[in-house]
């Protein structure tokens, strides 16, 4: 970098629900070089990486993770738990830690970027998620002293936005924690549904979370998935600079990637 310029937004590659073992081979297999073709800073999986948590599909998923650009940060998701077995009760998370991220709540402490995932999924609900007090903690103290001018980006499974029988144990605690912290971005999956909003959306919630300081979600679609919701199989590219985070849709269509749209928010 020369002449004093300013470095470009930063980009970060968000993807979600890979379902491997349920997937569709022509979107796995061109799914990578679309992502590498973004030039991301950061690779971002937010859970259900596998469809069952079985070895053959863990062996999958690793084999397509390792082709994605790198640093990477890879978050639990509900499916990455044994479904019906001992191995739910003894040992939920061996096969994720032993296949894909040995540590549950990674971090990542970049020059442009401070990220940090955290498990939502406790090994006694079914599928819906929860947020411990140690987490809320370790959020408040690892994002909230990031450097000024770094990005502060939060990644878990399980929407925070999410209502009713949905919703996350430990909701209040981790938007209080994430207001606190100002962190600029959450990154979600669970749902198969692109979505971007703010958090927490107001009245009560508003409250408390503490402040002015407003967290953006980002919830990307399935990107391999079969199993689709009423939208296609879809990843999301998020550029970040001084003042706006710009959110764009990738989606595929017969392993072809294409832009579905993208929209602004201000930082």
């Amino acid at each position: 970098m020369t002449g004093g310029a300013r470095p470009g937004p930063l980009t970060v590659a968000h993807l979600s629900d890979l379902h491997f073992g349920c997937h569709a081979p022509a979107a796995a297999a061109t799914l990578a070089a679309d992502v590498a073709a973004a030039a991301p800073d950061l690779t971002v999986v937010t859970g259900d990486s596998t469809m069952r948590a079985r070895p053959g599909e863990y062996a999958q998923a690793r084999a397509f993770l390792e082709r994605l650009p790198a640093p990477l940060l890879v978050v639990l998701g509900n499916h990455d738990v044994p479904l019906l077995s001992a191995g739910r009760l003894l040992v939920p998370y061996e096969r994720f830690r032993w296949w894909l991220e040995p540590d549950l709540d990674p971090r990542l402490d970049l020059p442009r970027v401070r990220a940090l995932g955290l498990r939502s999924m406790p090994r006694w609900r079914w599928k819906n998620g929860r947020v411990s007090r140690r987490q809320a903690a370790l959020l408040a103290g690892f994002l909230g002293t990031a450097p000024a001018g770094a990005v502060r980006l939060l990644a878990l499974h399980h929407p925070p936005s999410a209502a009713g029988a949905a919703r996350i144990i430990g909701r209040a605690r981790l938007l209080r924690a994430a207001a606190a912290a100002h962190v600029d971005v959450v990154l979600a999956g669970h749902t198969h549904l692109p979505a971007t909003r703010r958090l927490p959306p107001g009245g009560a919630l508003s409250r408390a979370a503490g402040g002015g300081h407003r967290v953006l979600e980002v919830v990307a679609g399935t990107a391999t998935s079969l199993r689709l919701r009423g939208a296609p199989r879809s990843w999301t590219v998020i550029r970040v600079d001084a003042t706006h985070v710009y959110v764009e849709q990738r989606v595929e269509a017969a392993g072809e990637w294409r832009t579905a749209g993208t929209v602004s928010h201000e930082r």
